[in-house]
């Protein structure tokens, strides 16, 4: 790896003004591109202390072996530039983003002398208007095939087109009536555009002219007794309300907008969008990206922006975008979508209302796309396959961790210690295999005190069922690897305990979550593995699962401390009648002030339990 200071630029002749700025490795391949309100401060802050830099960036600056720049007026164009460049390049040192999945839209071809209306997922073109995303094929199947009934204009290809120009026969859709047939002058080229225009301007939101415009005119027909064609008026009508109705009401006011949210976790993150207009949802979309850690959320924020608006005509893009983090640069990024759009666009965080409830189903949505995509990711055979290889070459173990154990401690303060047992086996989870674990006394004093005691109890269980004859497989089994989550004192502790057992077959390590350090027993300095590797995702999802797993036992056995009454010292009142008393009075106090006569009443309780029940609680 290159020595940053053998490429190092003297600092004099790094310009102060705006600028975007190349990294590149010693092939000239451009690995990271970055923007600059002042280039030297910029570049100087890589250069100046190496050691200090998050650890991604740090391997950045190792792996590159020159850095140039170019000067740009002003902070707008900095980020266009900046934009255009990762684009082209596809560095990889910089933040990447794909689509969760490939969306379907609507297209209008209004460049088009005769515009034709198709379903397409391919890349934007100049001139072709698109409408959504859908969130499935046949959702915009429907939608179009009902607009065709009040807006028969063509979805022919260029030679389907030809073919009926030649013969002058229009093809089936022309028949039925789901085309106007301009290929055989059946309706002008002007009037057809008219009816693209007319499409565009209802999938843009304007729709109540043209309902309220046939409402009229069938109403109209209906008078003059020309009744088929008020038939074909509600027809149309009926076909506009259900396009309308297949798009949910989220705002009460007739709003243009797009919602973003975001969910980071230490790898990946997920961005999800609802497309608003007229207050509802015309299109959603979702992005998965792979994050580094010295990318902040506001920084992430501004990076998928660029993503969502890169290319857009103008009318795409709305005066006002809703987002759950402020991003960095606001300023110039509002300059650059203004420019885009070619008025004012705002960007800013709800904090009231109902645009504050839609950002909120967003980050629900968010959150939901990036749960199915690592489960995907982890239900490849392939992908769990290369994450056990990894991790036994990364951390050096003797063996594939076929059967990973890992264990996490809960509490609050102190109280209420609890701690979790969780298994992958083949890289996928082994539910039946989970166990909960209760700390008392001693043990229950700090973390690695717990984490001997779990262990302890653990693999204590584990010999015992090795010399037994009929072992219960859940404990029977060895773990290839055991992971518990923290650093170097709760590795020690864990291996302090198989060691006292007399366990030396088992690989401890432990998983820090800050940066996703992974730490092994008699080591200084953890073991880092690559961001972007399968290892390091599954080793993640298992401490996770864990610390879940942990997390809803501590609050369970937290509710029930919370729950419990002086009830639960009258002998011979059982959970039964306990249930049944403060069903039929509604609370302790009320259970108090009642007579014996009144708790007589109850279903179960007898005299002597009154007497005893009113005894206990007058104390």
């Amino acid at each position: 790896m290159a020595d940053p200071a053998s490429y190092r630029p003297a600092t004099g002749s790094i310009p102060t003004s705006a600028g975007v700025y190349k990294f590149r490795d010693p092939d000239r391949r451009v690995i990271y591109v970055g923007k600059a309100k002042n280039l030297r401060n910029r570049l100087n802050s890589y250069f100046s202390n190496p050691a200090q830099l998050h650890p991604r960036t740090s391997t950045m600056v190792h792996t590159a072996a020159s850095v140039e720049w170019t000067v740009v007026d002003t902070e707008v164009e900095a980020l266009q530039l900046e934009w255009t460049w990762i684009n082209e390049f596809n560095p990889r040192f910089n933040v990447m983003f794909r689509d969760d999945k490939s969306y379907p839209y609507l297209a209008i071809t209004m460049n088009d002398e005769v515009p034709r209306a198709f379903i397409t997922r391919g890349k934007r073109r100049k001139g072709v208007k698109y409408f959504g995303p859908f969130a499935q094929v046949w959702a915009i199947k429907d939608t179009l095939d009902l607009l065709l009934r009040a807006f028969p204009m063509r979805t022919c290809t260029a030679g389907v087109y030809r073919r009926a120009e030649r013969s002058g026969r229009p093809c089936l859709l022309g028949y039925i009536d789901k085309c106007a047939a301009p290929c055989v002058g059946q309706i002008s080229v002007e009037g057809h555009k008219d009816l693209a225009r007319s499409i565009s301007d209802f999938m843009s939101g304007n729709t109540g002219r043209f309902i309220s415009y046939r409402q009229k005119e069938m109403a109209s027909a209906a008078e003059e007794l020309d009744y088929e064609r008020a038939a074909r008026l509600r027809d149309e009508i009926t076909a506009l309300q259900k396009v309308l109705d297949k798009s949910a009401v989220v705002l009460s006011v007739n709003a243009d907008c797009d919602v973003f949210a975001l969910v980071t976790e230490e790898l990946e993150a997920s961005v999800q969008v609802f497309h608003v207009r007229q207050g509802r949802i015309r299109g959603q979309r979702g992005w998965i990206i792979e994050r580094s850690d010295d990318h902040s959320p506001a920084e992430l924020t501004t990076d998928y922006l660029r993503q969502a608006y890169t290319g857009l005509d103008a009318d795409a893009i709305p005066r006002e975008i809703l987002v759950d983090t402020v991003p960095a640069d606001i300023d110039s990024l509002e300059s650059w979508l203004s420019e885009q759009r070619g008025s004012r666009v705002t960007v800013r965080v709800p904090e009231r209302g109902e645009k504050k409830a839609v950002l909120e189903t967003v980050a629900k949505n968010a959150k939901e796309a990036l749960l199915q995509h690592k489960l995907k990711r982890s239900s490849d055979l392939t992908t769990r396959s290369t994450a056990l290889k990894e991790i036994q070459e990364y951390l050096s173990l003797p063996e594939a961790p076929l059967r990973i154990e890992c264990i996490d401690i809960s509490h609050t303060q102190g109280s209420n210690v609890v701690a979790s047992l969780v298994v992958f086996e083949d890289g996928l989870v082994k539910k039946r295999d989970y166990r909960h674990f209760a700390i008392h006394g001693e043990a229950a004093t700090d973390d690695t005190a717990s984490m001997y005691d779990v262990v302890s109890r653990r693999f204590s269980r584990y010999l015992e069922q090795m010399s037994s004859d009929e072992p219960d497989e859940r404990f029977g089994y060895r773990p290839s690897l055991l992971v518990v989550d923290g650093a170097g004192p709760q590795v020690a502790a864990a291996t302090r305990a198989l060691h006292d057992l007399g366990i030396v077959d088992i690989s401890v390590v432990g998983l820090a979550k800050r940066l996703e350090e992974v730490w092994v027993p008699d080591d200084p300095f953890p073991v880092i593995l690559p961001r972007n590797s399968e290892g390091l995702f599954l080793m993640q999802r298992l401490r996770d699962e864990a610390h879940r797993f942990a997390i809803s036992y501590h609050r369970s056995k937290r509710a029930k401390a919370m729950t419990s009454s002086v009830l639960d010292d009258i002998s011979g009142l059982g959970e039964s009648k306990r249930t049944a008393l403060l069903r039929h009075f509604g609370s302790v106090k009320k259970v108090r002030a009642a007579s014996i006569e009144e708790l007589c009443e109850v279903q179960g309780i007898g005299r002597a339990l009154a007497e005893k029940v009113a005894a206990a609680l007058a104390d």
